[in-house]
């Protein structure tokens, strides 16, 4: 008999369209899985159960007519989100009591498509790290093995996914940060074309490097999830990409984009540093899936190298200078006072350099890899890191650390593309490893097609950890909802 967490956010859905499940079910179920697993693995700064019972009541009360494909599911929003009424930490000391007056874009979207948000998910101290361990909350920790980091810095919206405690959550990728979690916790992350999905009201767009997205557990839930909060919205700094006929669920669900030319690389691109076997055999993995499915698959260079890496440094460090009280600054992590020293260190003219190096970085690497459709990489140069490793020693030994982790996504934050990390490897001891699917800028309903199609071709890829069944339905029946966990 399958538990509502089983069913994939659209069965969730559609259980409640059926009449099967009310909203309200729903919510209670996830809630009381929260309160169970939550501060085990991690993943949530705040709940507002209250808050969620009144949407969920909302969402079963609205017009059948008004309801959208994610209507009255549980979701969660990252703590990196604006959100008006709920404590908003920034997943900092600095900011625990700071409550917004207004709501991030993308919550006003998700509330509009009935979705219901349980609280804010764990992330690190103002996204500057691809772990998320801060003071506020117990460290995001990976369900498959808890001694293992679920990421960052979308770390609690992976490990609340992976555990069960959300079909599908919002987060956010200013270098990975939706790709690592998922790559991490057997899920799927995306990264939209930048501009399709708004960072607004407030902010400056951060040289287009993060942006807002979904993980989830299927391409379809998060496609789903991509369809709610891509909207155009007036007066943002970069201009959205065409809207697909039908939108990227459709896209998604026809997983027809035609045969495309693959270019395929292992070669780590921000670090000169080895690559695991592991995240070799997911890349191995994926290009068989993806020729089986009609693709041409070829070898290619990567379209940039460790040159740029000290001008994505310095662009990082200018990032980590958000406004924070400067009586509060001596509560920041060793990490992010580090981070933000540097920042304050580069002049404006130094800025516009390495800006206009980038660039020039990004078109040379546009015009090597001008001839694929997609790009095809690992997602990480290890499958896993233990929770703690990377903060070890001193703040500079810590961000060199992570960027000999993650040397593949951040480029893609460079470029502006989009970008998926798929669960399709193992390691011998069964944790995920993840590889990386980039397509061109804008096209992100053929990269959504392809990732279905990889998944199809995988027989799926929706499976669970052991502490997936720790936490029954109580008094909610759902026999003959949706189909039996894999």
């Amino acid at each position: 008999m399958a538990e509502p967490h089983d069913l994939t956010a659209l069965e969730q859905a559609a259980a409640i369209a059926g009449g099967e499940l009310s909203s309200v079910e729903l919510v209670e179920h996830h809630l009381r899985r929260v309160d169970a697993l939550g501060d085990t693995v991690g993943a949530f700064v705040t709940v507002t159960p209250e808050r969620a019972r009144a949407a969920a009541r909302a969402a079963d009360a609205a017009p059948v007519a008004q309801r959208g494909p994610l209507h009255g599911v549980p979701t969660a929003l990252k703590d990196l989100t604006l959100t008006a009424g709920v404590r908003t930490t920034f997943g900092s000391a600095a900011f625990a009591d700071f409550v917004p007056p207004v709501d991030a874009d993308v919550v006003r979207f998700m509330a509009a498509a009935g979705l219901v948000s349980l609280g804010k998910t764990t992330t690190s101290e103002l996204g500057c790290s691809l772990y998320s361990e801060g003071l506020v909350a117990p460290p995001a920790r990976n369900p498959w093995d808890l001694a293992y980091t679920a990421g960052g810095s979308s770390g609690g919206a992976a490990a609340a996914v992976a555990a069960g405690l959300v079909p599908v959550a919002q987060g956010s990728d200013g270098g990975g940060s939706l790709r690592i979690p998922a790559s991490l916790c057997g899920l799927v992350g995306y990264k939209p074309s930048r501009g399709l999905v708004s960072g607004g009201p407030l902010g400056f767009g951060a040289f287009g490097l993060p942006t807002n997205g979904p993980i989830g557990r299927t391409v379809a839930d998060v496609a789903a999830l991509l369809d709610v909060l891509a909207q155009p919205v007036p007066g943002e700094p970069y201009l959205p990409p065409a809207a697909p006929a039908g939108g990227h669920l459709a896209a998604a669900r026809a997983a027809a984009p035609g045969r495309l030319r693959i270019g395929r690389f292992t070669a780590p691109m921000l670090a000169d540093t080895p690559v695991h076997p592991d995240c070799v055999a997911a890349v191995d993995r994926a290009a068989a899936l993806l020729t089986a499915a009609g693709h041409e698959v070829v070898e290619v260079d990567p379209p940039l190298g460790p040159r740029a890496w000290p001008l994505f440094e310095t662009v990082w460090y200018v990032l980590a200078l958000a406004p924070v009280p400067p009586e509060r600054e001596r509560e920041l992590l060793p990490l992010t006072r580090y981070l933000r020293a540097r920042g304050a260190a580069v002049g404006a003219a130094t800025l516009m350099a390495t800006l206009g190096e980038l660039q020039n970085q990004v078109r040379l690497g546009a015009r090597r890899t001008a001839g694929c459709d997609l790009l095809l990489c690992p997602t990480l140069a290890a499958p896993q890191a233990p929770v703690g490793w990377f903060a070890e020693g001193d703040p500079a030994g810590d961000f060199d650390r992570q960027r000999r982790f993650s040397p593949y996504c951040a480029i893609f934050n460079l470029t502006g593309e989009p970008s998926v990390s798929l669960p399709v490897g193992r390691t011998a001891a069964g944790l995920p490893v993840g590889a990386l699917l980039t397509g061109r800028y804008g096209e992100d309903a053929r990269l959504l097609a392809v990732a279905a199609q990889v998944e199809h071709a995988s027989d799926g890829w929706d499976q669970h950890p052991a502490i997936w069944r720790a936490v029954g339905s109580a008094n909610v029946n759902t026999s003959g909802v949706g189909r039996p966990m894999s």
